[in-house]
């Protein structure tokens, strides 16, 4: 089949929550299809990988996205009923390409990943889509402005709205719909009934076999060091909240009992926020060229993110290290780990100290739980195992375009 791709976020490299998912899935239709991606840059850094995308594609088109200009071009949004998120992702070059490869192409569908890339799926008319949202947006935004003092909890609270209308009618003209876990997609479907017969959750996977311990791979600590660490890109907010909210509220009491244990943040682009953080018992590493190390050393792998949606990459990640992960209930939930035996779990503050410290006086039992972390998502989060989900509508003769 001639499918046309459309990524928020250039899919490769993997670096990134999302863009792990978005990569698995290209190499997943390039080896069964003709693809032509289209999508942005909105790192330098990515340019560099180009020739490595165009392998797996016929054709693609990357549109450089700058952040402090694009926020700007979304703010005339707020004079109509229009999302800010879709202004942000407006760009002509890549409408322009679009609209080009669909006089030339005889496409058989679109696949559409994130719900702000349907504005140039509406360009190709009468082809099939499938929509992967991955996430619930709108309730970020409403969540983000629950968490905001005025005038950001208005523009929050509104981009909620008015996106969730958006998503509403981007799913009405899907095919199928797709979210990263059962969770999101069954409160998709509260959220949009009309559109429930066809929202599905297909969850993400994990490499298991490239996040996997390995007895030579060294240590990036100081010897000494009692390393808690958190992995992420550093410039998204609810991972910015996270590092904040455990450095403040749950790092105290354990530094204090262990006087060489040192919260680690390991993650591209440190918000000026997470710089701050950096002193004697917190170390930001910003971009490191291989995570790995940093979470098979780890003595303890956390994810106290108060705002999460979907599955975490980070949470898969760290138990696939085979390392003792202790994640807020929010996270832990859609993987679907045994508490106290494959992950630990806490909703607050002391909980999360009370876990970790747990951990670190009782390394036995710490290795055990990463022992049975890896074991559950090897078995249970390979991405052979998801991505055939996308299989059956893609070559399904009945995909129809609703109007």
């Amino acid at each position: 089949m001639n499918v046309l791709y459309l990524v928020h976020r250039m899919p490769y490299p993997p670096n990134k929550g999302d863009k792990v998912r978005s990569y698995h899935i290209l190499r997943h239709l390039a080896a069964r299809h003709r693809v032509w991606l289209g999508s942005f840059v909105d790192d330098p850094d990515d340019e560099a990988h180009v020739d490595t995308l165009r392998q797996w594609c016929v054709d693609l088109h990357l549109a450089r996205l700058h952040p402090r200009s694009a926020r700007l071009q979304s703010l005339p949004a707020l004079l109509n009923d229009e999302p800010l998120t879709l202004r942000y992702y407006r760009d002509a070059g890549l409408a322009a390409w679009v609209r080009q490869v669909a006089a030339s192409v005889p496409f058989d569908a679109t696949f559409v990943f994130s719900s702000s890339m349907v504005q140039y799926a509406d360009l190709v008319a009468g082809v099939p889509m499938l929509l992967d949202f991955v996430d619930v947006d709108s309730a970020k935004w409403t969540e983000y402005a629950e968490r905001h003092r005025w005038p950001l909890s208005w523009v929050y609270r509104r981009e909620g709205e008015r996106l969730l209308a958006y998503e509403r009618a981007a799913a009405a003209r899907a095919a199928r719909s797709f979210f990263a876990t059962e969770q999101e997609a069954e409160l998709f479907r509260t959220l949009a009934p009309e559109c429930a017969d066809r929202v599905e959750g297909v969850r993400n996977g994990v490499d298991a076999e490239h996040f996997a311990p390995d007895a030579a791979r060294p240590s990036p600590f100081e010897a000494g060091t009692v390393p808690v660490v958190f992995t992420g890109a550093m410039d998204y907010w609810p991972n910015v909240d996270a590092v904040i909210w455990f450095a403040r509220d749950v790092l105290p009491p354990l530094a204090a009992r262990w006087p060489a244990l040192r919260f680690v943040i390991v993650g591209r682009n440190p918000a000026p926020a997470v710089q701050a953080l950096a002193g004697e018992k917190v170390v930001v590493t910003g971009t490191v060229p291989d995570v790995r190390p940093y979470l098979q050393h780890a003595a303890v792998v956390v994810a106290p993110l108060r705002l999460a949606r979907g599955i975490q990459n980070k949470v898969l990640e760290g138990m696939a290290m085979a390392r003792p992960v202790v994640a807020s209930v929010s996270c832990a939930e859609p993987i679907g780990a045994a508490p106290g035996r494959e992950i630990l779990t806490a909703a607050d503050a002391a909980g999360f100290a009370e876990h970790v410290a747990a951990l670190l006086a009782d390394p036995s039992r710490a290795a055990e739980i990463g022992r049975a972390a890896r074991d559950h998502v090897v078995h249970r989060f390979s991405w052979q195992a998801q991505l055939p989900a996308f299989d059956r509508p893609l070559a399904s003769t009945t995909l129809e375009s609703v109007a």
